[in-house]
């Protein structure tokens, strides 16, 4: 990491005053600054404290490689999230989030990249990337709170992946029980995929809580605006 050694310059101390001061060798130091070892998470974490950093901003000029693409942080930008790769099989996304108050703003100008670029973003950390749109999103009601493992309480905060839309059938296809945010007709949900009905289109989306006002309904697969596959969640503990 080139950026160790313009941390370094700037607060006046050595590779010897840094490696004391996380915990590890000289040798370890110099591997880092030279890209030679991967940073374990928990000096990554020393490392930011020490510096007054982030994580994030450790490697903001870093890239991604994935599955043979290079997924370069002007590409990343452009979409509205940036990924980190953090140590092998780690890396952090941030990514935009969309509050509650937003779902209706969301779903009139998500094409719109000057919009994605006025939201705060919030940090998720997953095992797999891949060259998509990253987008974080506020659950608005309890219909996916059953008490389970797989519940998603109000005012939790999920990170979903953006299915494109020549892609969506097959995913709802082979996505059964699958969690989702749908953006369908002004608004934002989040559902189960449920049954496909391949002669007519449709999907069902599901609740996981079974209580009348959240009772299953169908849905034309040609009127979903956008997708978003759930990847992981942020619950709040009040």
């Amino acid at each position: 990491m080139f950026i160790l050694k313009q941390l370094r310059r700037k607060k006046n101390i050595n590779q010897t005053d840094l490696a004391k001061a996380i915990g590890v060798s000289l040798r370890t130091i110099q591997l880092y600054e030279k890209k030679d070892a991967n940073i374990p998470i928990k000096n990554l974490t020393k490392i930011a404290q020490y510096f007054d950093v982030t994580i994030a901003e450790l490697y903001s000029h870093e890239s991604v490689n994935e599955t043979e693409m290079e997924y370069d942080a002007a590409e990343q930008l452009g979409k509205g999230h940036t990924i980190t790769k953090l140590a092998p099989g780690k890396y952090l996304i941030l990514a935009p989030l969309v509050l509650t108050e937003q779902y209706g703003k969301f779903s009139k100008q998500f094409a719109k990249k000057v919009f994605v670029h006025t939201l705060p973003r919030t940090g998720f950390i997953v095992d797999r990337v891949s060259v998509a749109q990253y987008m974080a999103f506020e659950i608005s009601n309890d219909s996916m709170d059953d008490g389970s493992l797989k519940s998603i309480p109000s005012k939790s905060i999920v990170l979903g992946k953006l299915i494109p839309h020549e892609r969506l059938q097959g995913h709802i296809q082979n996505n059964p029980e699958s969690p989702s945010i749908f953006v369908y007709k002004g608004n934002l949900m989040c559902k189960l995929i449920g049954d496909y009905n391949r002669r007519n289109k449709t999907v069902v989306c599901k609740s996981l809580k079974d209580s009348p006002e959240y009772a299953d309904f169908e849905i034309k697969i040609k009127e979903i605006e956008q997708l978003y596959a759930i990847l992981g969640k942020q619950v709040t503990y009040i």
